[in-house]
């Protein structure tokens, strides 16, 4: 049978926009073999001489029903298969699970006393953050009773999910004794922590480290991990290699303790985040507040300091008096209190009006972003027993006398505004009614 031009125009025009394939010869012919190459190189673009099709002088390829068939419904016929597959192809892509991102691991060590725990809350509140642990240090109080104050405080917060160590109930070096024999000679400091006198109500007992005095919310139900802060801090460290963050907002007892314990502990965290490194406030402590201008959390336990400064640690920040300024305020309180859950309540009955130093630096462990400048230069802690003994030092590079300080990026603006709207947001976070 064959076919004049007039027809064969009329049967490609008439031609189905997805004509079924069956109808190609699949015999193994040479022709089908250049066929099957001609489809691999029209989906490539890759179009060549060797595609001309075998006409045998009538302009068509020889097709089993009709004898020939025109080129052009056979380009028509490519085109459409390839049109069909790249849909496909689009629609799996866009149908394929996106991965998420990579958790926020991070394992936070502290002095938590009080309570009222707020400075946790950039992190339960972020469902970006996994948070490993809670690890304690004697700081404010004594590591007992911190250690009770933040279980009851996840108790509230229905997160008892998140395992609570206690750690280092006394600095490495210094002591209670060391720092009136210091005062005596170089002048008074004013917060003292677990060391400041004694209170009648026992809010401060500084002769009994393993005293757990009544708490305004009660005792808690749930119990630490057994093990010690340094032992947990070196476990997860060693199960999650450059992933964890260590972020610290007291002193740095049991930060020290796990570098001394395992070397390659600093080295296999993420980075360190620490509140401390006053640098710049000797004059505050004229001008504004003795108090919140003492570098408390390195003076604490300079030793401890000079050991965690001198690591190598991938990633240094330091977030110091930029908190200062930050304060907790009634109007802040007002804006936590407008959602009603048993965190809120704690908050705001609880929380005391002073600078927001620990949530500010949680804050900045979960959304680094909120760090609009910094300064990098070396950074240790003087370890002599004089007038400067626990004081921050810092240096550019060209002064810097390179005994194993690190490199720090020292914070010094935040964004206010953006802080602040996610703190509220943070202690608004749903408690679950029905978690135990």
């Amino acid at each position: 049978m064959s076919l004049n031009m007039s027809e064969l125009r009329h049967q490609a025009s008439a031609a189905p926009p997805f004509p079924p394939p069956s109808g190609l010869s699949r015999g193994p012919s040479v022709a089908s073999t250049r066929r099957l190459s001609a489809v691999r190189r029209l989906r490539g673009g890759q179009l060549d001489p060797r595609d001309k099709p075998e006409d045998s002088g009538k302009g068509g390829i020889r097709d089993s029903r009709n004898g020939h068939v025109s080129w052009a419904r056979l380009s028509r016929l490519f085109c459409a298969a390839a049109a069909v597959i790249g849909l496909f192809t689009a629609r799996s892509a866009l149908a394929a699970p996106v991965p998420s991102p990579a958790p926020n691991l991070i394992i936070y060590d502290n002095d938590f006393s009080g309570p009222e725990s707020a400075d946790i809350l950039p992190l339960i509140g972020d469902p970006s953050v996994k948070v490993l642990g809670f690890t304690v240090v004697t700081g404010d109080g004594w590591a007992d009773e911190e250690t009770a104050d933040i279980l009851r405080f996840l108790e509230i917060a229905k997160r008892t999910d998140i395992p609570v160590v206690k750690g280092a109930v006394f600095p490495l070096v210094n002591s209670e004794a060391r720092t009136r024999a210091w005062e005596q000679m170089y002048g008074k400091i004013v917060w003292k922590g677990a060391w400041n006198a004694a209170a009648p109500d026992n809010s401060f007992h500084p002769t009994a480290p393993y005293l757990i005095p009544p708490s305004p919310v009660g005792p808690p139900k749930t119990k630490a991990l057994s093990g010690t802060a340094a032992d947990f801090l070196i476990a997860q460290v060693h199960r999650y290699p450059h992933q964890v963050t260590i972020l610290t907002a007291g002193p740095l007892t049991n930060i020290a303790l796990a570098i001394r314990l395992d070397p390659e502990f600093a080295s296999l965290a993420k980075q360190l985040i620490f509140m401390g490194g006053f640098v710049d406030t000797n004059l505050q402590q004229v001008t504004a507040s003795a108090n919140f201008a003492t570098d408390f959390n390195i003076w604490f336990d300079p030793e401890a300091a000079d050991i965690v400064l001198t690591a190598p640690w991938a990633k240094i920040t330091s977030v110091g008096s930029v908190s200062n300024d930050i304060a907790y305020t009634p109007e802040l309180a007002a804006r936590i209190a407008a959602k009603t859950t048993p965190v809120t309540q704690a908050v705001v009955k609880y929380s005391l009006p002073l600078p927001l130093w620990d949530q500010v630096t949680a804050a900045i462990a979960a959304d680094p972003s909120l760090v609009t400048r910094e300064v990098q230069a070396y950074m240790d802690v003087d370890t002599d027993h004089g007038m400067y003994y626990g004081v921050t030092h810092v240096w550019p590079n060209e002064t810097a006398p390179r005994l194993g300080e690190q490199k720090v990026h020292i914070v010094t603006a935040i964004d206010t505004k953006r802080f602040l709207d996610a703190f509220v947001r943070d202690a608004q976070f749903p408690v679950p009614a029905d978690r135990p």
